[in-house]
């Protein structure tokens, strides 16, 4: 008997659009999800952003192309900024889903994720954690996932939108 691979991405929109940002290039949504589906199996794919009701042509999109949106309302600050971080809904959803799925990719490169990552890494459901930025992940995460990092630096060519 074959066991189909059955993987679960948890994307953190924040630290994946600042990264990406960050090497001058534009992610390409639908190539990502597809790239994700293709290489890693990846059956679903959770996106976790803030809400914010004029982008609703946004979130539109990134459904089409196959992402399950996982809200936080968000607050604007006094000097205009929003604020909307999703790292504890990104953690809950990847623990409800725990017995859905055979692993996790964890897309971030921030070290709020350390005690996840360290934990999947012990239980054998980490895949890889996919770092957007070589040069923003940190150094906890590099630690708690070991060989199990990935950086997307080096994907500009497959996924930048064009």
């Amino acid at each position: 008997m074959i066991l189909k691979e059955n993987n679960y991405a948890f994307i953190d929109s924040q630290n994946l659009n600042l990264g990406i940002q960050d090497m001058v290039w534009q992610l390409d949504w639908k190539r990502f999800r597809v790239y994700l589906l293709e290489k890693y199996k990846i059956s679903k794919a959770y996106l976790f952003l803030g809400y914010i009701p004029k982008n609703q042509q946004l979130y539109l999109r990134l459904k089409t192309a196959g992402f399950e949106l996982i809200f936080k309302p968000v607050i604007i600050t006094k000097n205009a900024e929003v604020k909307g971080n999703c790292d504890s809904e990104l953690v809950l959803q990847s623990m409800i889903d725990l017995k859905n799925y055979n692993e996790a990719i964890i897309v971030s490169g921030d070290g709020d994720f350390y005690c996840l990552i360290k934990y999947f890494y012990k239980i054998d459901k980490l895949k890889y954690v996919m770092a957007p930025n070589l040069n923003k992940c940190s150094a906890l995460l590099k630690q708690s996932a070991r060989e199990k990092i990935l950086y997307m630096n080096n994907l500009r060519g497959i996924l930048e939108y064009k």
